[in-house]
């Protein structure tokens, strides 16, 4: 037999969640910044080239997500 707490709580449970975006951009740009700084020093140009701009593209991917998901 159902309690009455057991159906509350199932009701409760069952709440909107506001739409997210930018989950885990921040933490891949740092990731590749990271790997860009210690190629740079390494001395592998091309390396530290590219990954300097895969952190600068989701850095921009991250910022336009969280202004489309502040507005809305």
């Amino acid at each position: 037999m159902t309690s009455p707490r057991g159906v509350l709580d199932s009701a409760v449970s069952a709440q909107a969640v506001p739409l997210q975006f930018g989950g885990g951009f921040i933490e891949l740009a740092v990731l590749f910044l990271i790997l860009a700084l210690v190629a740079a020093v390494l001395g592998a140009r091309g390396v530290a080239g590219l990954s300097m701009e895969i952190a600068k593209w989701l850095v921009i991917i991250f910022v336009v997500l969280a202004i489309v998901s502040f507005v809305l």
